[in-house]
């Protein structure tokens, strides 16, 4: 299945050790290649961070799939002869009396990406980028479980490290937005400090991400949630008259995000499109319905409906004005700190194409997409009380409030 791949500190990782990759990999949330056979597992970089006990090594894996596909992973691995119990669930394989692991899962492992983004430069394919401010280290990294993408690391309470793991060629947005956002003195987004780039076959590719971490804060998926609990269980109650009415928060999330909106136009500039930009985009829509028909059956007696709807917008002649946007906006990018809402995680939709977005395009689709949200919020819930179909009426309220909240907040930041 695999073959043994030299790597940049002269000593290639056995055969036997990308075999057990191979087996491993499709259990983890964030690898995308679930439901196709892999073929092999190649070594495509492997860079020694630092020696001893653990020797943690980055590492990129190049995965090849019996259907012909392949894509590259981030994979830092750890070599330890001596594994803690709390370890033990980790071991990838053990080979030649060592365990080897993901580096991520160990604070003796991880913490030692800190320490290069702290100090930066360049070690072999890597290149470690800082911000220019000054950061602590020596502090231990735990590893945050909620994700499925990618993987964060927590320093002390302090920092917050996104290691990307499925890559793609090209500078992820997640650090360009954020890092230009920084320049125009953004306040609506966490701090960010630094950020790591491998170079592969003569492509760059970011690896990581680091910012600063609000420990104190509340995700806003969170705070929505509880606040329709609140309303459900005061049944005989609208969504004004309940202790938890979360209008208020939407109408700030609202101010955010027009902000941000501003901000962004003020970091990247915009651009205008015309006809022939719509027609596109009304057909990748056509595309993606398609690819939900395919999947979802029941959509498909709606999918005319749908479908005139995008040939509508592909006979609009009209000229739109785009920016770089979020791209993936709703309840869970949002959080609660002690000084107000800020956005995360402009990585956009982790299933388009890297160049696809880092398009430009219309404010509005972060506008639709929270608002979306606020749906999702209310009736995500509805399945808990079953047996209490009146409360659909009370969804259908509070997302009907807070969506004007929203725009509100929204239309007077714009």
């Amino acid at each position: 299945m695999s073959e043994t791949s030299a790597h940049a500190g002269g000593t290639p990782i056995p055969a036997e050790v990308l075999d057990a990759i191979a087996q491993w990999l499709p259990e983890r949330r964030w690898f995308g290649g679930k439901g196709r056979p892999i073929d092999a597992v190649t070594v495509a970089l492997d860079e020694p961070l630092s020696t001893g006990d653990p020797a943690v090594h980055d590492v990129i894996l190049s995965v090849a799939y019996v259907d012909g596909g392949h894509d590259l992973y981030h994979v830092p691995l750890a070599w330890r002869t001596d594994v803690p119990e709390r370890l033990e669930s980790a071991v990838i394989t053990r080979i030649g009396g060592r365990a080897v692991y993901d580096a991520l899962l160990d604070p003796d492992a991880s913490c030692v990406f800190l320490e290069r983004l702290a100090s930066g430069g360049d070690i072999g394919a890597l290149s470690f980028g800082s911000t220019g401010i000054p950061m602590q280290t020596g502090l231990p990294g735990h590893m945050l479980t909620a994700e499925q993408s990618n993987t964060s690391v927590v320093f002390g309470d302090e920092y917050i490290l996104k290691v990307f793991r499925r890559l793609a060629s090209g500078v992820n947005p997640d650090v360009e937005i954020n890092v230009g956002l920084a320049r125009v003195n953004s306040t609506n987004v966490p701090q960010p400090l630094g950020w790591l780039q491998a170079t592969v076959a003569g492509e760059q590719f970011t690896t990581g991400f680091l910012q600063e971490f609000l420990r104190t804060a509340a995700d806003g998926w969170t705070m929505a949630t509880t606040s329709v609990r609140d309303l459900y269980a005061e049944a005989d109650l609208h969504a004004d008259e309940v202790g938890g009415d979360f209008a208020g928060e939407a109408t700030r999330i609202g101010a955010m995000t027009g902000a941000v909106h501003a901000e962004l136009r003020e970091a990247f500039g915009t651009e205008t499109r015309g006809s022939d930009h719509l027609r596109m985009v009304a057909g990748r829509m056509r595309a993606r319905l398609d690819e939900a028909c395919a999947a979802v059956p029941e959509l498909v007696p709606s999918a005319a409906r749908i479908s005139a709807l995008y040939d509508r917008l592909a006979r609009e002649v009209l000229e739109l004005h785009v920016q770089r946007i979020h791209g993936d906006y709703h309840l869970g990018q949002v959080l609660r700190s002690h000084a107000g809402w800020v956005a995360l995680d402009f990585e956009g939709e982790p299933a388009r194409a890297l160049a696809e977005r880092r398009e430009m395009d219309t404010a509005l689709r972060d506008v639709a997409g929270m608002l979306r949200s606020f749906d999702y919020a209310a009736r995500s819930l509805l399945q808990e009380w079953e047996n209490q179909p009146h409360l659909a009426y009370r969804a259908e309220e509070w997302s009907s409030r807070n969506r004007d909240a929203f725009c509100e907040g929204y239309g007077e930041a714009t």
